[in-house]
């Protein structure tokens, strides 16, 4: 035999490795009785891409051999590639396991060496004595499908792949990817990565990782949160800094391609995990959609902050679709309304986001004020906290009279309130007043969350003890910003000595702070939960009958008073301008008077609306006019004749409209519509379909949401229709399924308190749901 799994020093032959595999078969059967309780099926034959010969199995994949905590929780583990040399991945792997104390069972893979760091060595993963349950392959990615079958073939539970030029580098690369992954499935065996940078399980002593960030004495920090990440580099930065600031974490997991095991798998777990109090996310796309919504909702239910830094934040693709509500709901927008609904904290920092979870696991009560306390020796620092705070769209508390009273026996009047500055004592020197201060202001009930701005000054590490002294008491988070500088490294040294979370500088603190009161706002929003179909809305066979492709308006009508939205009666198309006249009279006049073209998306845009028409002739006179225009703005539109419609009225005008997202499936947009839609950039988004407390607080959210209720002498709106037509055309979005593309409802138009809700205009795109 030749090549890296070839025999070496008298090694036995493949044939005799078959027999031993068998014989470790037994063996292993006892130990996993139910990991062998699958038929042997007939193989075959194929090429791989190289060339070279492969066998394969035509049966479904077995079953996995290894579980997620088995994976992170290995008794063995086997480094293929392995060496001695730190210049080296496989060598920097071997010694940061050997270094950091794994004390599994470790075998060393490299057919050149008998030993590696005191560890036996073997040729191929096939002569290790037992099947490790992790092999972690340091190997070139042009040889890796070939350690891949090996590996599979040996019995291993689970291969961590750091090699790159995979899904991400290509078609060739994508096609490598898709071939490991049919060995691995075949097999049982699950795959981390490839293109990650591995696993670090502190409290298992395990830094499965390349990663120069490991080559440390230090032992690794353990602690409750466990973090996520689809960037391996990213993952071990966050690291390193939290492990600075004296963080700790449960799990690190970093997942690269998620050519196999994905993100949810391991959220998932980690939503089970006792010891995972917290999780943090990086995360550039997800998989399966609402499999991590679900996870998330679990997550909420658990009692555990999940937060989460995603990329992504523009859509560039979103913009050109045809329909408003395509272009208003990008795939972001989509995202946060998903996290919203199920309490997930986005994040635009991965180190503020572990900052914060690690705030949370120390603070885990509930917190309802949402108020700021900022405490301070010197006023310019606490002006500039406040300033922050207010930025960060928080709110300073507004002291009770009881506090302002006790600090004013401390402090000068103008000091004597929130912020509080010190340097406006009104007692002697002599006289302590940094503990009754910091206590008076964290005891109030409009606190929530202190913000001590640490600046130098004399005593400073005796009065930073004396606040920290105080936050502790409290049991509220406290945020202990320093002014950047080496005079204060005592301080520093002061905080890390007895555990007190700091920051340097005013922006991390009010970073994390900010994610932290964010958590605590959707923590006091109930998630929506099973969601009750009205009685009086019927089922998905009431818009089975709908055709594929760009819908008319009057189809989309049909459908809106199939779910029981109130929508404008109509005449039947008519043909020409004469017929249009016509129909106009049986209906009454007023009328409106609209083009009807599958291919035309906006019809105001062309000329194709005309309103308020009071007489048959004003009908044809706008009808000839209309196709003039349309004529020359639509040239290529297909034009069936002309729709004649009653004069809706009201005071305002809504958009509700409705897309399937290809991550998370149907969605619901609400806001203020019109022309101007796009311009206002005002709409609510969330999954659909909605219960009509959902829909409120959608409404709620919008900046010109004092509209709703009356604003400068306008009467109040009927709310309650909108909401409820809301409800309706989220359940018509989900009973669409596959099938829709988008929905639009624009103008909705809305009358005074009362008075109800009526579409006067929509449009929809459906595909044929394949």
């Amino acid at each position: 035999m030749h090549g890296r799994l070839g025999h070496r020093r008298g090694r036995p032959g493949r044939a005799l490795l078959a027999r031993r595999r068998h014989a470790r078969g037994d063996r292993r059967h006892r130990q996993h009785p139910a990991a062998h309780h699958r038929p042997r099926n007939p193989r075959h034959v194929r090429l791989r891409m190289n060339g070279s010969i492969m066998t394969t199995s035509p049966q479904s994949p077995a079953a996995p051999r290894l579980s997620i905590a088995g994976i992170l929780e290995p008794r063995s583990i086997a480094v293929i590639g392995a060496s001695e040399s730190r210049a080296k991945f496989g060598g920097r792997i071997m010694h940061h396991l050997v270094q950091h104390g794994y004390a599994g069972t470790l075998v060393p893979i490299n057919r050149a060496r008998a030993d590696i760091l005191g560890r036996a060595c073997y040729a191929s993963i096939g002569d290790t004595p037992q099947p490790p349950d992790v092999a972690i392959l340091a190997v070139p990615g042009d040889t890796l499908v070939e350690h891949i079958e090996a590996a599979a073939v040996a019995g291993v539970g689970c291969c961590v792949v750091i090699s790159t030029g995979f899904a991400e580098a290509g078609e060739e690369g994508a096609a490598r990817q898709a071939e490991m992954v049919d060995i691995a499935r075949r097999h049982g065996m699950r795959l981390v990565g490839p293109n990650c940078m591995g696993l670090i399980v502190p409290h298992h002593h395990m830094a499965l990782c390349s990663s120069i960030v490991l080559d440390t004495d230090a032992p690794l920090p353990t602690g409750s949160i466990g973090m996520i990440s689809q960037s391996g580099a990213l993952m071990v930065s966050v690291f390193d800094r939290a492990s600075t600031d004296g963080i700790g974490f449960r799990h690190c997991v970093s997942l690269g391609n998620q050519a196999d095991l994905e993100i949810c798998d391991f959220l998932e777990f980690m939503v089970e995990d006792p010891g995972t109090r917290a999780i943090c996310m990086y995360v550039e796309g997800f998989k399966d959609g609402p499999r991590f919504r679900a996870a998330a909702l679990a997550c909420r239910a658990a009692g555990k902050p999940l937060l989460m830094v995603k990329t992504g934040r523009t859509d560039a693709g979103m913009k050109s679709a045809r329909s408003h509500t395509a272009s208003l709901a990008g795939a972001f927008d989509v995202l946060e309304a998903v996290c919203r609904d199920a309490g997930v904290v986005l994040a635009g920092d991965p180190d503020a986001m572990v900052r914060a979870a690690d705030m949370l696991v120390r603070h885990p009560q509930r917190r309802s004020a949402g108020g700021v306390g900022v405490f301070s020796g010197s006023g310019g620092g606490a002006g500039i906290a406040s300033d922050r705070v207010t930025e960060a769209g928080l709110h300073m508390a507004e002291l009770a009279d009881a506090t302002r009273a006790g600090l004013g026996e401390l402090l000068l009047p103008p000091q004597a309130d929130n912020p509080i500055d010190l340097g406006g004592r009104k007692l002697p020197e002599s006289v302590d007043i940094t503990v009754p201060a910091a206590q008076l202001l964290l005891a109030d009930p409009a606190v929530d969350y202190g913000v001590f701005v640490l600046t130098s000054m004399p005593f400073m590490v005796e009065q930073t003890q004396r606040m920290a002294a105080a936050a502790r008491e409290s049991g509220k988070p406290c945020f202990f910003a320093l002014t950047p500088g080496r005079a204060i490294d005592d301080v520093r040294a002061a905080l890390r000595a007895i555990d007190q979370p700091y920051f340097d500088g005013f922006e991390d603190a009010l970073r994390a702070l900010a994610l932290v009161a964010q958590h605590d706002r959707l923590r006091m929003t109930p998630p929506a939960g099973r969601i009750p179909r009205p009685d009086d809305v019927p089922g998905p066979a009431a818009c089975a009958g709908l055709p594929a492709g760009a819908l008319t308006e009057s189809e989309v009508k049909a459908a809106l008073r199939a779910y029981g939205v109130a929508a404008t009666r109509e005449a039947a198309a008519a043909p020409t301008a004469a017929a249009a006249a016509e129909a106009a009279a049986g209906l009454g006049f007023p009328v409106a008077l609209k083009i009807v073209s599958r291919d035309i998306a906006h019809k105001s845009d062309v000329g194709g609306v005309a309103l308020g028409l009071a007489d048959a002739a004003a009908v044809r006179a706008a009808a000839g006019l209309m196709l003039e225009r349309v004529a020359h703005l639509a040239p290529q539109a297909r034009i069936e004749g002309f729709s004649i419609q009653e004069m809706a009225r009201g005071e305002a005008e809504i958009i509700v409209g409705a897309r399937r997202d290809p991550s998370f499936g149907p969605v619901l947009l609400a806001g203020f519509g019109g022309v101007f839609v796009e311009v206002l950039e005002d709409v609510a988004i969330a999954p659909a379909p909605v219960t009509a407390d959902t829909a409120r607080r959608m409404l709620a959210g919008l900046r010109l949401a004092p509209l709703l209720h009356g604003a400068r002498g306008r009467p109040a709106l009927d709310v309650d229709a909108v909401c409820d037509a809301m409800v309706r055309i989220g359940w018509l979005a989900h009973d669409l399924g596959e099938r829709l593309v988008e929905l639009e409802v624009n103008p909705f138009i809305v009358g005074p308190a009362g008075a109800g809700a009526t579409a006067a205009d929509g449009r929809a795109t459906l595909g044929d749901g394949q």
